[in-house]
């Protein structure tokens, strides 16, 4: 897709419309199935987005629905609502919203579509926010914010689908004014499917780690240190057109310098109000001048340290639920967090900060004519593989990067 060409920094539809296409876009059709800019769970694309903003020039003021079919923005509410979403004081211009739809997740993968709302929503969200500093917008992720008033805005049943994230786009907007009244807007909307199966623990997970209002949203925030990133002027269009999920793997080395960049990448600040940082531990399968073992990854000094030396291939298989992909890729990395330092809603934002970070490995990874792919994993083993030194910690998240195998021909 071509886009009108925008001032830099500039903030107008055209704008806002790079940065959806390029977050949430369809930027693919592979034999009629459409595939989207960022990485999903399954390819079933559960995250949507909702943009609340000022008047715009050609965009007035209102609550819109990103439909990422046709790349095209459709007004929900007229008029400025951003004071509900304005949490930190920073008079955004634009507020991004993502929600999850619980069950075009759940038919899949049960209750466990609550850990893939954030991974997902991570991903998109590296897209958004590379996108954005490569365009020269300001972009802040808020973990923060009063879920019933976001909830309510965009007009969805957290029974069925819950606000994730809020990005602040923009800065010096003009300030708030008081917002109309918000009034359910009953829409029609179409079934997904015929029979659908309730997962409790979804709703119960997301409710109880819910911010009532949004003083108990500043309360929450202010126990942390926000986290501002470095700008990056390097365009990643590109990167997110080439950007797919490698289903084969052909356990040929990438080079040591491949796999500094790719973790300095990884690892580069996040502008959000709240960053829970993972440690990093990889599975090296072929890394040239590398030892093949098992490492960790110091955020600080940027050096990996060896645990364990080894071919270790066939254990990574099976981390990765059975399967090949982690056997036959030349890196595994997995974010480990210890969760009994942090309360409900700092396990959405350890979720989230990680599947952000596997998100710009992502893309990192196509930067350097690598292939990537998110994979899930059984929990306690992978805590197990990496201790002692990961005891007690859990995993958020897993990345497989490699070289991708020859495309097999087709049969004749």
């Amino acid at each position: 897709m071509e886009f009108e060409r925008s001032s830099k920094g500039a903030l107008d539809l055209n704008m806002l419309a790079r940065l959806c296409y390029f977050s949430n876009g369809v930027t693919k059709v592979i034999r009629g199935m459409p595939f989207r800019a960022a990485a999903c769970t399954g390819a079933l694309y559960h995250i949507e987005l909702y943009l609340v903003c000022a008047d715009l020039g050609d965009l007035e003021a209102g609550v819109y629905h990103f439909g990422a079919h046709d790349n095209a923005l459709r007004q929900l509410r007229s008029g400025d609502f951003r004071a509900l979403l304005d949490v930190s004081g920073q008079s955004a211009p634009v507020y991004i919203v993502l929600t999850s739809t619980w069950w075009r997740n759940a038919w899949k993968y049960r209750a466990r579509a609550y850990r893939h709302a954030f991974w997902d929503s991570g991903t998109v969200l590296a897209n958004l926010l590379g996108v954005a500093a490569g365009q020269g917008v300001p972009a802040r992720v808020q973990v923060g914010f009063s879920d019933p008033d976001v909830n309510r805005l965009v007009d969805v049943d957290p029974s069925m689908e819950g606000a994730i994230a809020v990005v602040e786009v923009g800065t010096e907007g003009p300030p708030p004014p008081a917002p109309p009244d918000v009034v359910s807007l009953d829409l029609p909307t179409r079934r997904l499917s015929a029979q659908q199966v309730d997962y409790p623990e979804i709703v119960h997970a997301h409710l109880e780690s819910s911010l009532p209002s949004p003083e108990a949203a500043r309360g929450w925030r202010a126990k942390f240190t926000p986290s501002v990133a470095a700008p990056n002027r390097q365009p990643i269009e590109d990167v997110i057109i080439r950007r797919g999920s490698t289903r084969r793997f052909s356990q040929t080395a990438i080079t040591a310098a491949q796999l500094e960049s790719m973790l300095l990448r990884t690892t580069a600040p996040i502008s959000t109000d709240v960053f829970v940082a993972s440690d990093l531990y990889l599975v090296v399968n072929a890394v040239e001048d590398l030892a093949s073992g098992t490492y960790v990854y110091e955020r600080a000094t940027h050096q990996l340290h060896q645990l364990r030396v080894g071919d270790f291939r066939r254990e990574a298989a099976y981390l990765d639920l059975g399967q090949e992909l982690a056997g036959d890729a030349a890196v595994n990395v997995y974010w480990l967090v210890d969760l009994a330092e942090i309360d409900d809603r700092g396990y959405r934002a350890a979720q989230l900060s990680a599947a952000i970070e596997a998100g710009q490995l992502y893309l990192a990874a196509y930067a350097e004519a690598l292939g990537a792919t998110g994979l899930t994993f059984f929990d306690d083993e992978v805590t197990a593989f990496f201790s002692p030194h990961a005891a007690g910690k859990s995993v958020m998240f897993l990345t497989a990067v490699g070289r991708p195998a020859p495309k097999r021909a087709a049969p004749l």
